[in-house]
């Protein structure tokens, strides 16, 4: 009896082994099929692989959390190309332009800046009446003025470009932090067409359409810096006028010379009229064919202009002097002060300078503008020694920064040093001090004060 009741138990045994074994193969072959729809047809490999993936996904269920992460961390480290080192990753991995459908000509109409506007000067009008909070003169002879500068929204393609494009912009936020202007910075391409010389007529047209009340638009160059702290425009004698350019009537009007006037430092009034001649301005502009054309028109009509492509500068002398009765009466060319300063003539007199004159003359004495016109600092290459752009820049940058660093009561050791040295001492009426120097009032009497003493 004993021995029949075991051996029914064992055959129960075997009975429900057996059927576990069936539910266990059809888990299995529903597992796979799970799997299979949810990778997707076509990334399977052999049935050994499909297995061992299969029990790969099992068997990380069972394996404590902690240990995974430290698992996949150890995989990933030791797996991984990526390094933390700057200096070893490519850039231009993270560089890769879409194809971009603009730079295609889908017509043979001449290129416009945007739609056309013809009663600005009413639209502007009404505006500032609906907005008296928003003055477009800030004092009885101060215009309400917007500093505009960019650079490329790429990296330069050299390690030291971005730096100096940085002291370049804190040259300028100093300057207008100073004379109550507003600063824009741009690093956008608005129009793809527009690129290179040409890439800030979009900018400009967009910014006075936006800002009514600025008066004045104030362009600047990244490679231009403030050299005078103390100098403030004579707007006065601007008041009748609606770009200001440095600039001689006689090499421009009389000789045609492509390098008459300077467009890397210019005003233009917020007004119609600056609509106006930006829109005959900018066909020479788009890049490829019509550039290239332009270039060659310009270069014949023009004194002593190589043959390149057209570029804004030699546009607006070409426009200027063929069409003088049109615009020439509303231009201003100034010569007076250096709204635009040639580097090469200027940056080896700064200690001469330092030594006989002071901020507030903005002409050769003490330039407003220091421009670094050739050196290209941000790019490969350039018209000039590599070595030679960046000290000068570095002795210019430095010669405007004394004039700030003047007023807290410290200096450059020289001008080829980023080191300061004290030169005032720390007194117990600090706000005195200040004030004695000028530093609680919009006139600058302070960076005159510090280089008369």
């Amino acid at each position: 009896m004993i021995e029949r009741c075991l051996g029914a138990r064992k055959g129960r045994k075997i009975q429900r082994f057996f059927r576990h074994c069936k539910v266990t193969l059809l888990c299995l072959v529903l597992t796979l099929v799970v799997i299979r729809g949810t990778i997707g047809a076509g990334k399977f490999g052999t049935p050994e692989q499909d297995f061992n993936e299969i029990r790969s996904r099992f068997y990380s269920r069972k394996r404590a959390e902690p240990h995974r992460v430290l698992e996949e961390v150890q995989t990933t480290t030791s797996t991984s190309t990526e390094s933390n080192n700057y200096n070893e990753f490519d850039i231009n991995k993270l560089l890769v332009d879409e194809e971009e459908e603009d730079d295609k000509r889908y017509s043979n109409k001449p290129y416009s800046l945007g739609q056309e506007i013809s009663n600005w000067d009413e639209q502007r009008a009404k505006w500032l009446r609906k907005n008296p909070n928003s003055p477009n003169f800030i004092g009885p002879n101060n215009p309400r003025v917007l500093l505009v500068t960019g650079s490329s929204p790429k990296p330069c393609e050299n390690p030291v470009g971005d730096h100096y494009l940085l002291k370049s912009i804190k040259n300028k936020i100093d300057y207008c932090r100073l004379h109550g202007i507003e600063v824009f910075y741009n690093m956008a391409l608005l129009d793809a067409e527009m690129s290179g010389f040409w890439a800030k007529l979009p900018l400009i047209r967009k910014l006075l359409l936006s800002h009514p009340e600025v008066e004045f638009l104030w362009w600047m160059d990244s490679d231009a810096m403030f050299t005078d702290m103390g100098f403030e425009l004579p707007w006065e004698r601007y008041k009748d006028h609606n770009l200001v350019m440095h600039g001689w009537n006689e090499m421009v009007y009389d000789q045609k010379n492509w390098i008459g006037l300077n467009t890397g430092s210019f005003l233009l009034r917020n007004c119609q009229w600056a609509l106006d001649i930006l829109d005959a301005w900018a066909p020479m502009g788009p890049k490829g064919k019509i550039r290239m054309e332009a270039g060659k028109k310009l270069a014949s009509e023009l004194k002593d202009r190589p043959v390149f492509e057209a570029d804004d500068q030699s546009a607006m002398v070409y426009i200027l002097a063929t069409q003088r009765e049109k615009w020439g009466d509303k231009v201003y060319l100034e010569s007076s002060y250096y709204l635009h300063g040639y580097w090469v003539i200027l940056v080896d007199r700064y200690e001469e300078m330092i030594e006989n004159f002071h901020p507030g003359l903005g002409d050769h004495r003490w330039p407003l503008v220091t421009h670094f016109v050739g050196c290209k600092p941000c790019g490969k290459f350039g018209d000039y020694p590599v070595e030679r752009c960046l000290k000068q820049m570095d002795r210019a940058f430095n010669f405007a920064d004394n004039q700030i660093l003047q007023m807290y009561g410290f200096t450059h050791k020289s001008l080829a040093s980023r080191r300061v040295k004290r030169i005032r001492n720390e007194t117990s009426s600090p706000l005195e001090v200040k004030d004695n120097l000028g530093l609680l009032h919009p006139t600058l009497k302070a960076v005159k004060i510090c280089y008369s003493k």
